[in-house]
């Protein structure tokens, strides 16, 4: 068979898999899709999965919708998907740490959580005792965020973008499962009303993740194993890093990552002696980047076209910004559903209509107040946009004055 004859059976392939999951937007059900569909969805594939969705969104279905059905669709081609092969790596490779990551989820699910809600539904354990239990599982907010801030960015640059925003939309939805759960368990009054409601949230949230799973470990690592080359598996292992692991110590992660190689940790496009020659003074590369880093807060700059160009690496940073961001848009940096925020700060800045949006949040401890800058040349045209973001509860507490040294 020739390329164009195999592109062009992979075309039909995947607008046969679109007819499968319009037919479920249409409101059919999963047993009548499956018997309609039967042919079709023997033998599906990852990459058939993920071009099947993007042409859903390239064709304008909402990624929202696209969400909404996915567990659905999911659940069309679990049987098929459940025949292939599991992705494989060596030890250490990023690869094998999500799975080792997932199976420690699954273990911290059957051996503790649901036996934890078994005893709290028979009145065995406080809603106390079973929140020690439950809160283990928010350590999976590491695992999605290295999805999301580091092996998305890198699919994108293949072109694979769809996939991205539905799984990082579901990857949401489970981080919202949790806190419901959470904020029922510390609300429980001991009526078996709130005992029910309890039990609901948390199996919701356990149904989340362990379908999450299931599609990471059939569609997407499958896909992202079959697009990135070994020096971006590199890059994802030195990413992951600075995020951190979710459940497990990855001991051979580090041992992969020496054996492989961490050339180009740190590289930069100058050389450290290069002098940059600005208006007000001149500073060597390794002089510019130290007082960057030096500031007490982080900077992250987007161009004119949306582009993530530079982020600072301060010593107390306050978000994760691993390298994989530079040259990603900066649209697909956030969550979709704030995204629509993001453009409307990008916009009034483009149209000269405002140069500041604010913004303060609490993350535990830490209040952070998050500001955007719109970034303008001496013509006042716009050039980018600047954010900076800031630790400031030691600010805020401040009082009176301080006029002489006390160290």
């Amino acid at each position: 068979m020739s390329m164009v004859q195999d592109d062009d059976l992979r075309k039909k392939r995947v607008e046969q898999l679109r007819e499968v999951i319009m037919e479920l937007h249409a409101g059919k059900t999963v047993d009548e899709v499956k018997a309609k569909f039967k042919d079709v969805i023997q033998g599906v594939t990852a990459q058939e999965i993920s071009a099947m969705e993007q042409s859903l969104i390239e064709q304008g279905i909402p990624v929202e919708e696209v969400q909404r059905l996915c567990d659905v669709h999911a659940s069309v081609f679990a049987d098929a998907l459940e025949l292939q092969p599991d992705p494989k790596a060596a030890p250490g490779h990023p690869m094998q740490v999500f799975m080792e990551e997932n199976r420690a989820l699954e273990r911290v699910m059957e051996e503790k959580v649901e036996p934890a809600l078994k005893a709290f539904r028979e009145g065995a354990a406080s809603a106390m005792e079973f929140l020690d239990d439950f809160n283990l599982l928010f350590d999976v907010d590491k695992h999605y965020k290295r999805k999301e801030e580091v092996l998305f960015p890198l699919l994108e640059k293949y072109g694979v973008y769809g996939p991205t925003k539905v799984m990082w939309g579901v990857d949401d939805e489970i981080r919202a499962s949790l806190k419901e759960a959470r904020a029922k368990l510390l609300a429980f009054d001991g009526t078996e009303g709130a005992r029910a409601d309890v039990a609901a949230a948390v199996e919701k949230a356990l149904r989340g993740i362990k379908e999450m799973i299931f599609k990471e470990e059939k569609i997407f690592l499958p896909m992202a194993d079959q697009h990135f080359k070994p020096e971006e598996w590199r890059d994802i292992a030195l990413a992951s890093r600075e995020i951190g692991y979710c459940l497990v110590e990855p001991d051979a992660a580090i041992e992969w990552i020496a054996r492989f190689g961490a050339e180009g940790e740190g590289a930069s496009l100058a050389t450290a002696g290069d002098v940059i020659h600005l208006p007000t003074g001149a500073l060597t590369v390794s002089q510019l980047e130290l007082m960057l880093n030096s500031l007490p807060i982080d900077i992250t700059f987007v161009d004119e076209n949306d582009t993530v160009r530079y982020f600072s690496a301060s010593r107390e940073r306050i978000f994760t910004r691993p390298k994989t961001i530079i040259g990603r848009k900066v649209q697909n940096c956030h969550p979709p559903t704030s995204v629509h925020v993001v453009e409307q700060i990008l916009e009034s800045f483009r149209r000269g209509e405002r140069d500041v949006a604010d913004f303060w949040i609490h993350m535990g401890p830490k209040f952070v107040y998050i500001r955007y800058f719109a970034v303008r040349d001496a013509a006042g045209e716009y050039r980018g946009t600047l954010e900076v973001s800031q630790e400031i509860s030691g600010i805020k507490a401040l009082e009176g004055e301080k006029r002489l040294l006390d160290w």
